[in-house]
């Protein structure tokens, strides 16, 4: 029972239908759209639209989506990969000859074809009732007509204005006299909303082909980028089928590789070699999450790339009890496998269920805040910058190459037992992602935490390849010196580290309970 003399929230309960987003707006349009009979899917993909336009740094029809599909509840899951690929001129061998060791983030090499735009209208078109126009109508409707500006996303670009500024386009678009906006300032796009709706009566073609593409093209083009018109008429995502491992007795589902939820999966079969503690922060239990992260997330970048994954060979038995077997519970491991890849940054996650109990587990990024930074004029979108978790090291899974994806962090989740689905949940967060899950999980599945609860726990991670913890401010006062006697470095995060949504489904007394972060500005709301 939660403690109602202590700052917090309350799950959120319906029975009908529900979405957790991390922006207010996106939550209401996706309950508006199961209102008015849309599906999951519809009310997924109209609340990512809303979040494309109100919390712009975060997602946009420039980035890439992956998504989990429970049809009706059942265990058989559909997954999506939205995900974009590099242009068919993107040989290793000539960014060799360019002398380039590393892809900046405003770089037009950091720019893969984006993917969400043709995911959405394949969702839409395979598992909703609605049409696209009516599911995007809300997030044009927000572009042209205005959106007020909410704490974390002035926040946001507080933090990213010198990237916002170096390009006139995204300058003017997001910023107030060179300024980022105050709380409660009213914004536009009416580029975008022009893009919205022509996408939603036009579908994907509208972005794939046409003067947008050509703009699109050009302005990389002019940049030193190998994008050309066949690369973006080209696109095209793939249904996958899902990955899973069991976990506390319930079966835990992920969109397998190029995507990291494979890493997830990972640390949650290490975690479950070790008994749960009483104390949900138990010290020794968050020192097992932080080794059985940094483990997984060694194997990530040796191992994951677009391309031949030893799948079995990561999720076997085995290999969890020989990783398990080499966590001392009193020292850091001193020799972890380097990492070379981007550092974390953003993402949206949205989470539905309808009344015929169809779930979606749904992500949308355009990688770091704000992405690239690059805008092209006359378009309204706001360019992705995924391109910069390649490797250029030739022979790396991950290494750049023609048509090729990059190893992704953004990771939907779902999670079974029965044969139908429990909960769909996601963590927001660049690379956190994989261990925010599994840090999620073992407090739901290994403490009995409800989900509102599992979600405002302090949080600590790992970065991938050193001994450094960030960890939030809660953890440090109560821990942070016995993590450094262990051999840890803990230093504070840049900001608060990720962000998650969660629906779980009583299917006994046929209610919905979600949870949303405070550490974003979003919501949990069920009717």
């Amino acid at each position: 029972m939660r403690n109602f003399e202590t700052p917090g929230r309350s799950l959120a309960v319906g029975r009908q239908g529900m979405a957790a987003t991390s922006h207010p707006m996106s939550t209401l349009v996706a309950v508006e759209i199961l209102k008015a009979g849309g599906t999951a899917v519809d009310a997924a993909v109209a609340a990512c639209a809303v979040q494309c336009v109100v919390e712009a740094g975060s997602t946009g029809i420039g980035g890439d989506c992956f998504a989990l599909v429970a049809p009706e509840g059942s265990a058989s899951i559909v997954g999506y990969n939205g995900s974009g690929r590099t242009p068919v001129a993107a040989d290793i061998g000539w960014y060799e000859a360019q002398n380039l060791s590393t892809i900046e983030r405003a770089s037009p090499h950091a720019v893969t074809v984006p993917g969400a735009v043709e995911a959405w209208s394949r969702l839409v078109a395979d598992h909703g009732r609605m049409t696209l126009a009516e599911v995007l109508a809300p997030a044009v409707e927000l572009a042209r007509d205005g959106y007020a500006i909410t704490p974390r996303v002035s926040s946001d670009i507080t933090s990213q204005r010198d990237l916002l500024a170096r390009e006139q386009t995204t300058a003017d678009t997001f910023l107030v006299d060179g300024r980022a906006p105050l709380v409660g300032t009213v914004q536009y796009q009416p580029l975008l909303a022009e893009r919205l709706e022509q996408i939603g009566h036009e579908g994907p073609d509208a972005f794939y082909h046409g003067e947008v593409a050509s703009r699109i093209v050009a302005f990389l083009r002019e940049r030193g980028g190998l994008h050309t018109l066949d690369d973006f008429a080209a696109a095209r995502g793939e249904y996958v089928k899902p990955i899973s491992t069991l976990f506390r007795g319930y079966q835990v589902h992920e969109c397998p590789p190029n995507g990291q939820g494979i890493i997830a999966l990972m640390i949650l079969k290490i975690l479950e070699r070790f008994e749960p503690k009483a104390d949900p922060l138990d010290i020794e239990t968050l020192h097992v999450e932080v080794e059985a992260a940094r483990l997984a997330y060694a194997a990530r970048d040796e191992l994951l790339g677009d391309g031949e994954v030893p799948v079995d060979y990561l999720l076997s038995d085995a290999l969890a009890n020989r990783l398990a077997g080499m966590i001392d519970p009193d020292r850091a491991l001193s020799v972890i496998p380097s990492f070379d890849a981007a550092v974390h940054r953003d993402t949206v996650y949205i989470s539905v269920v309808d009344r015929h109990r169809n779930a979606v587990s749904f992500i949308n990024s355009i990688f770091h805040p704000y992405g690239s930074g690059l805008m092209p004029p006359e378009t309204g979108v706001l360019l992705h910058n995924r391109g910069q978790s390649f490797s250029l090291k030739r022979g790396h899974p991950n290494a750049i190459g023609p048509r090729k994806r990059p190893m992704h962090t953004i990771i939907p989740g779902m999670l079974t037992k029965d044969g139908r689905v429990q909960m769909s949940f996601g963590v927001m967060g660049g690379h956190y992602q994989a261990m925010g899950q599994a840090h999620f999980l073992s407090k739901v599945l290994g403490h009995d935490l409800d989900l509102q609860t599992a979600v405002e726990l302090p949080r600590l991670f790992p970065l991938p390849g050193t001994n450094t913890i960030e960890m939030e401010q809660a953890l440090r006062n109560r821990f942070g010196a016995e993590f450094e006697r262990r051999g840890f470095a803990v230093k504070p995060p840049n900001w608060a580290i990720g962000g998650a949504q969660a629906i779980s489904i009583d299917w006994r007394n046929g209610t919905l309970l979600g949870a949303s972060d405070h550490r974003k500005d979003g919501c949990a709301l069920g009717y």
